[in-house]
């Protein structure tokens, strides 16, 4: 680099950077996400998690731009913690091993062996958007379109631990986990790709799905498939040929026992 381009003191925080590219990274396969955040590596560590499975659930809220631009501050902080602090505690709830927050999104992952339950927070989700997020939001503002966008997908994950820890000289934690592939990305894209409060799930998680109350409608009607195959093989933002679109939600009649049941077929 040349040093005339940049302050002494900034050069040499990205030359100790360069040296640390240089060092050989050693990767340690897990089956299953850490329980404690802490049991991640950090960058000095030279160390990353590959957990060989997960399962990912992204959610975010439509329009929130055009929101955010048309509303009050006060209106906006009500409305994105209504969305997002509700994703967070019903993620948890039913239990997801890692939640994180990005902008008016949320993603939660779970562990290979909780497919049904990754599925059931994310109907639960969409539940609470049809049925609370959007009457709230438009008793306020009765023209605007909103909603949630949510994806669902699975793979192979990267994990550590990057930034400054707190202390003197620093007044807040600036070291957080870093969550690397394609998993997250990919899972963002399909939640993108959704409209109408839909869940798009990646063909991988799709046919994971064993329990039938997962894949047929409810006992009130006909037992037809509630999943619908999509094409995206044009579609250039979609980074697959074939993805799986999910309507419904939870039954007013027999949603709490469906959901308990889709759950236990993880146990």
């Amino acid at each position: 680099m040349n040093k005339e381009q940049l302050p002494q003191h900034l050069i040499d925080i990205i030359d100790k950077q360069v040296d640390k590219f240089k060092k050989h990274i050693e990767i340690i396969e897990k089956d299953e996400i850490p329980l404690y955040t802490d049991d991640f590596p950090s960058e000095q560590s030279n160390k990353w998690i590959k957990v060989t499975d997960v399962i990912c659930v992204y959610v975010d809220m439509k329009n929130s731009t055009q929101f955010s631009a048309s509303s009050h501050a006060n209106t906006t902080g009500k409305i994105y913690t209504l969305f997002t602090g509700t994703a967070v505690r019903v993620f948890k709830k039913l239990g997801a091993a890692y939640i994180d927050i990005k902008g008016d999104g949320v993603f939660a992952l779970f562990n290979k062996n909780q497919v049904h339950t990754a599925l059931a927070a994310a109907v639960t989700f969409k539940t609470f958007t049809t049925s609370v997020f959007i009457p709230k939001i438009q008793a306020k503002k009765a023209d605007f379109d909103t909603g949630s966008h949510i994806g669902i997908h699975q793979g192979p994950i990267l994990v550590s631990k990057i930034g400054l820890r707190k202390s003197k000289d620093h007044a807040t934690d600036m070291f957080n986990e870093v969550w690397a592939g394609k998993t997250v990305n990919f899972t963002s894209k399909l939640a993108s790709y959704s409209d109408n409060n839909d869940i798009i799930a990646s063909p991988k998680f799709y046919n994971n799905i064993k329990c039938y109350q997962a894949l047929y409608a409810c006992e009130c009607s006909d037992p037809v498939e509630l999943w619908e195959e999509v094409d995206t093989s044009l579609e250039k933002k979609v980074p697959m040929d074939v993805v799986w679109r999910l309507q419904s939600e939870w039954c007013k009649k027999h949603g709490r026992d469906y959901l308990q049941t889709i759950v236990d077929a993880d146990k």
